[in-house]
């Protein structure tokens, strides 16, 4: 198969790919007023983070899962860790550091959880959002971002399951449609 075959077989999947990733967009500047904290510019790019981790998953309805879960303890482990900074304040600026250490320690242990808080991956992920959220977002708050990243990530994820459920149903076609003309 030449370069501009493959290229043909491949754009319109490419295409689907590009409409979703406009539609995402166009979900944030309609989300960006309705969710906290308030007056934010959007948060489309925490959907992207999502969409890539369900392919790195393995892109199934069961892997989405399990990004799901390490999503939500990501989150979880962020804000404790923001919390156990606090409390370890007399260390200074190695408050935030050792609560670091101690949680993201721990959190390497989820390898060896069950279904469905085993995939560390999503931990890592939601929990790096979470913390450039609440430290770069004016008037963020914990429970505010913990809603609005949640539904940004559940979107990606939505997203990612989109695009691997028309890719199937596109080749699928397509390939039978080859063998009825073959």
């Amino acid at each position: 198969m030449t370069m501009g075959e493959k290229l043909k077989r491949h754009t319109p999947v490419a295409l689907f790919v590009g409409l979703q990733a406009c539609v995402i967009q166009i979900i944030d500047i309609y989300l960006q007023g309705a969710l906290p904290p308030a007056a934010n510019v959007g948060f489309s790019c925490i959907s992207f983070l999502a969409w890539a981790t369900y392919f790195m998953a393995g892109c199934t309805i069961r892997d989405g899962i399990r990004c799901f879960f390490g999503f939500i303890i990501g989150i979880i482990a962020s804000i404790i860790i923001m919390k156990l900074g606090g409390v370890f304040g007399a260390l200074g600026i190695f408050a935030t550091p050792v609560a670091i250490l101690i949680i993201a320690w721990l959190l390497f242990y989820l390898e060896l959880a069950p279904f469905p808080c085993n995939y560390v991956p999503a931990v890592y992920i939601a929990a790096g959002a979470y913390f450039v959220t609440m430290s770069y977002v004016p008037n963020a708050t914990l429970s505010g971002m913990f809603i609005t990243e949640m539904i940004y990530l559940t979107l990606g994820l939505f997203f990612g399951w989109m695009t691997i459920a028309f890719r199937t149903w596109f080749e699928t076609r397509r390939d039978n449609q080859e063998k009825k003309g073959a």
